[in-house]
């Protein structure tokens, strides 16, 4: 590839980083709000990288080396000597060794003729690397969502080892997705029966009645996203992707504190809420 192509390819890259990372919070659909000092870090780099590429004392090395062709020495004569020699030594044989001469040169000739190609002309192909960059100029991928989500199986959330603090008087009652998991379906004390809680989440569409309160949790990058669902009885599904505020009660299904328990509420009140800044991580609803 030529020179300028890999100088632009660093380039864009880089201001595409740096872009995403500096300037809005769009990184944050690939990964983790922690890693973006190494997304600046990367950018900065890949500008040097493209700067130094692009240096002309760089290209002084690639000129013709007229300067240092003439290494003859003292020794010289005697080479050239011999060399005669030689030439004199095959003259007296028979014609045959010239005519394989000729016929060697002849295929050295045709050798040559076969690598003839111009490879200073960068490929068509090479030119498709630039579209993923010059995506993070000017076009962000979609955001996860119901999409993602609707074709992820909840995840197990983790098991409580220890028992359970006392719920405070709250009410509704602030509570992640994961926490009211956990209190459905291994809170031994069925702490959470009765209890008004409120949780925030995006809404996904569900087979049957009802539908998904839902949160994608990054852990490192999109790649290892999982997801999160509490299912919701008595209120009308309010359109795909849009984030809301839910209050309402444990849904009776299964033996509360066991896992035969379902992950679901009757919902009292559904709010319109905008998108958190940060929505790919388990939060507990702000409280006004």
């Amino acid at each position: 590839m030529k020179r300028f192509a890999q100088v632009g390819l660093l380039l864009l890259a880089g201001l595409g980083l740096l872009h995403t990372s500096l300037f809005t919070d769009e990184y944050l659909r690939f990964v983790k709000a922690g890693m973006r000092p190494l997304l600046i870090a990367s950018g900065v780099l890949l500008i040097g990288l493209g700067a130094a590429e692009a240096w002309p004392g760089r290209r002084l090395g690639g000129g013709t080396h007229a300067h240092g062709d003439d290494h003859s020495g003292p020794g010289d004569d005697h080479d050239h000597g011999r060399a005669d020699a030689q030439g004199q030594a095959g003259g007296h044989g028979d014609g045959g060794h010239g005519d394989g001469g000729q016929k060697a040169g002849d295929g050295d000739g045709e050798g040559g003729h076969g690598h003839g190609h111009d490879h200073s002309r960068v490929p068509r192909v090479a030119w498709l690397l630039f579209l993923p960059v010059l995506s993070l100029l000017f076009y962000a991928p979609p955001a996860l969502g119901s999409y993602t989500a609707s074709r992820e199986p909840a995840k197990a959330v983790a098991v409580q080892e220890d028992d359970f603090d006392p719920l405070p008087a709250t009410s509704p009652l602030p509570i992640t997705l994961t926490e009211f998991t956990q209190r459905v379906q291994q809170d031994r004390s069925r702490a959470i029966r009765g209890r008004t809680v409120r949780m925030t989440g995006f809404v996904t569409s569900a087979d049957g009645d009802g539908w998904y309160l839902t949160r994608i949790v990054i852990s490192c990058c999109a790649a290892d996203s999982t997801t999160l669902k509490v299912r919701v009885y008595g209120t009308t599904a309010p359109k795909a992707d849009t984030w809301v505020t839910v209050d309402g009660t444990w849904h009776p299904g299964g033996a509360l504190g066991t896992s035969s328990a379902g992950v679901a509420v009757d919902a009292r009140e559904v709010t319109k809420v905008d998108k958190p800044s940060n929505a790919y991580m388990d939060a507990v609803p702000l409280t006004s």
